[in-house]
């Protein structure tokens, strides 16, 4: 039998390698992909520690230990701890999930329909270190739900819907958010590597107030749907070749790491095979759009920093790192000229070989400072009306 660290690590170098060979949709791209290569992705660095197993010990009454088994031999759960999870208080309650059994719940559905409806609480859903095989869907009548996995290379959940999947892109999300006030701190969506040779979706995002710390987002084509409302992600790692950022959302993203696995481009091809962003705003009354501060750019290929899916798309980067993977005029117009006066493309004290804006399309926004302002602080997402602290339950 394979160990599971190396399992996990199999199954990230087949979406890789999957990946770079995606088909694509009248509305993605544009190129024939080359022959994938692995040499760039860093899966085998991040990934083998997600398989890493937890031993912690449980209250007896939480354990599904046979009693006809030896007493002297230990469980996998004896190291539980025996005061996880806490009791419940008058504004949390608490959810444990974990795949050995060692929990009240073995699936992260389950834990989410154990939820009360239309609960005032916070309500905690722990999850074990793990790959949990299922699609977990969040409805509307679920609010205040938090997703404390054990850290983006440690607990992910997985499925295998495509675009191609009965419902299509917008449905085959691992997860998929409806309702408000959502928080996942230290967990990765994302599809199974047999859905990645089509579209498929990580997550989708379609609640207000929702906030990701420290999560992992892995695909290629379509991974992070952030389709609407207002959102914050914090030191999270998205991955993917096209589009892979894509919705009509008014997020924030800080300290991220963006990596594309678009095919190598060989020095001086004119070939561009992929795009970090398809930002969604259609009208000028919508107001929704997409802040990058503070991040970071890097990995394979030769990618747009977005594309006009809608005619309004809006998307700003600033103080980010650029590898020279940016196509020198650094975005496009969804080939569509008429665009070019509506949509918003801003860029503001960039750096590195990508950030060179001496060829950017006539329509990218160099940003002065007053220009920049109200894209670079937590009031672009209102986050002071409902953005919680950074806590974590371990």
């Amino acid at each position: 039998m394979i160990p599971k660290r190396n399992c996990l690590a199999i199954l990230f170098g087949l979406i890789a390698a999957l990946a770079s060979t995606n088909l694509l949709s009248p509305r993605m791209l544009l190129v024939h992909f080359s022959p994938p290569t692995l040499s760039s992705i860093p899966f085998n660095v991040i990934v083998p520690s997600l398989f890493r197993r937890i031993h912690r010990h449980r209250h007896d009454h939480h354990r599904h230990k046979d009693d006809n088994k030896p007493t002297n031999k230990t469980t996998i759960c004896d190291n539980f701890p025996p005061d996880f999870p806490p009791p419940d208080t008058n504004t949390t309650s608490f959810f444990c999930v974990d795949t050995n059994g060692c929990c009240n719940f073995t699936t992260v559905q389950a834990a989410v329909d154990a939820v009360g409806v239309m609960s005032p609480k916070r309500n905690i859903i722990w999850i074990n270190s793990g790959i949990y095989f299922e699609k977990v869907t969040i409805p509307k009548t679920k609010p205040n739900i938090t997703f404390q996995g054990q850290g983006y290379t440690a607990t992910a959940i997985v499925w295998n819907d495509t675009a191609n999947s009965a419902h299509g892109t917008f449905y085959s999300g691992s997860v998929q958010v409806f309702s408000t006030n959502f928080i996942a701190k230290n967990i990765t969506p994302m599809p199974a590597p047999g859905a990645v040779g089509a579209q498929a979706v990580a997550i989708r995002i379609a609640g207000d107030e929702a906030a990701f710390w420290g999560c992992g987002f892995f695909g290629a084509q379509d991974t992070l749907h952030d389709d609407r409302g207002r959102h914050y992600f914090r030191d999270c790692y998205v991955q993917g070749s096209i589009d892979f950022i894509f919705g009509n959302g008014k997020s924030f993203y800080q300290n991220c790491r963006i990596n594309s696995i678009a095919s190598p481009v060989a020095a001086g091809a004119k070939v561009i095979n992929g795009a970090v962003t398809a930002q969604g705003r259609a009208s000028k009354d919508e107001n929704s759009g997409f802040a990058f501060v503070n991040c970071s750019i890097g990995g394979t290929g030769r990618i747009w920093l977005g594309r006009a899916w809608r005619p309004f798309s809006t998307a700003v980067f600033a103080y980010t790192s650029m590898s020279d993977i940016i196509a020198s005029e650094g975005w496009n117009d969804f080939n569509d000229p008429t665009r070019d006066q509506s949509i918003f493309y801003g860029e503001y004290n960039c750096t590195g070989d990508g950030a060179n804006t001496t060829s950017r399309a006539s329509y990218v926004q160099r940003l002065n400072d007053t220009q920049a302002l109200p894209f670079l602080n937590l009031s672009f997402i209102d986050a002071d009306q409902w953005l919680q602290p950074f806590t974590s339950l371990n």
